[in-house]
């Protein structure tokens, strides 16, 4: 493994992103710097967010109600504040985006809108063996319209033989229940193994047989490279706290497509805060929509919470969604090589995300036949944070903005000798 670590060396020192590592607070293990491979669970905490959080907290100290105008980010418009950060990510226009919520909630809120059953088109298509919370919320808004969710809800399993959905299988479903479906209902990048999956085509055959579209993007955002305009889809969801950094429970956000940016017709959940601006503070008994994906806010901005996810979303933007993108697939690429060096000839051990950088995320999903806790365990011991999932696999996420290269080769390292 050691030719790994002068490659790594050689790698980090024409890296043009590592200047960025400084910008992150890195969790201690023994006094040295951990191996943080957790960003796609709890991003870490960038060093300007705490300057961020108190000057809103000085602010509030200092002019009370009147910083909602006159803060130095005044409180009452927070939300633009993040604006162009967001768009720059989604690769969006900066109307169809907008912080506000958490992700389940927001999912509900989208499903209100673009979820829309009829007697004979009621299904919701979406990835088997998903994120729970997914599919608790995709289940229970089906029981809401009347439906039962065990005909209501088509989810799809990976193809046999492997732990992935091709293409064609997708596609498949898609025009199997072309007449029944409502919805089509994605994950961006597959919690478990770290599939990305194809939007773009994804989306235009759920138009070409009539359902709306959205997707999950809670392991896509801040992770891949994304054109949620040019794609299309009605809407997309996502969460803040895993690759956005912006720390536990933060405020999570939405795409809204533009073709929609002014359909006051849509039923939605309405909130003061989504009413237009200009007459919000009138008090009018009746809700006007403000233009784009502003009109689905509900309540004044968690300002706290915004301001923290902006010091990272300023890093993000100084840093470059395509420069990220480009380390991405270099570090996983290198990350891959590592691991199936390490695993070498076992064969009760496995990478389970695809190998093709394009059907992947900043993400490996190791499996084991028996013994993975195990595995587990002793790479926490040994200073390498993971995560491990249940039933049997290890999940290692490398973040172009704050690992190394050497984190990785260190890492193949610690688990060649576990494995041994």
């Amino acid at each position: 493994m050691t030719h790994f670590v002068q490659e790594a060396e050689e790698l980090d020192a024409t890296d043009v992103l590592a200047p960025f590592r400084d910008r992150f607070h890195l969790p201690l293990h023994n006094g040295s710097p951990a191996i943080y491979f957790t960003g796609n669970s709890l991003g870490l905490m960038p060093k300007a967010t705490e300057r961020m959080v108190m000057e809103e907290l000085e602010d509030w100290q200092h002019l009370g109600v009147e910083g909602h105008m006159h803060s130095r980010r005044p409180w009452f418009s927070y939300h633009r504040q993040l604006r162009s950060h967001l768009a720059h990510i989604a690769g969006a226009l900066e109307t169809e985006v907008v912080a506000m919520n958490s992700l389940t909630a927001n999912l509900h809120a989208m499903m209100v809108s673009f979820y829309r059953p009829t007697q004979t088109r009621f299904k919701i298509l979406m990835v088997g063996q998903e994120f729970p919370s997914d599919r608790y919320a995709v289940c229970s808004m089906t029981q809401w319209h009347g439906f039962d969710p065990a005909q209501a809800v088509i989810e799809l399993t990976p193809d046999h033989g492997t732990h992935t959905l091709s293409a064609a299988r997708i596609a498949q479903a898609i025009e199997q229940h072309a007449d029944t479906l409502a919805l089509v209902m994605f994950s961006g990048v597959h919690f478990y193994t770290g599939q990305y999956f194809d939007i773009p085509t994804i989306t235009k055959q759920a138009h070409a047989v009539g359902a709306s579209v959205g997707f999950d993007l809670a392991h896509a955002f801040g992770n891949v490279n994304l054109q949620l305009h040019e794609w299309g889809p009605d809407f997309a969801v996502w969460c803040s706290y895993k690759y956005l950094n912006s720390g536990p429970g933060g405020v999570g956000g939405v795409f809204v497509h533009d073709r929609h940016a002014n359909r006051p017709d849509l039923p939605r959940l309405a909130g003061w805060w989504g009413n237009e601006e200009s007459t919000r503070f009138q008090m009018k008994p009746d809700f006007e929509p403000s233009y784009g994906a502003d009109g689905w806010q509900l309540s004044n901005a968690p300002v706290l919470s915004m301001a923290a996810q902006l010091a990272s979303l300023q890093i993000f933007s100084e840093a470059r969604m395509e420069r990220i993108g480009e380390k991405r697939d270099a570090l996983t690429g290198f990350a891959e090589r590592v691991v199936n060096t390490a695993i070498g000839d076992r064969t009760d051990v496995r990478i389970i995300t695809p190998s093709n950088p394009k059907d992947r995320g900043a993400q490996l999903s190791i499996q084991f036949d028996h013994g993975g806790r195990d595995v587990f365990d002793a790479l926490i011991a040994a200073g390498v944070v993971v995560d491990w999932r249940t039933p049997n696999v290890i999940r290692m996420a490398p973040v172009p903005l704050y690992n190394t290269f050497c984190d990785v080769a260190r890492f193949g390292i610690i688990l060649k000798d576990i494995l041994g």
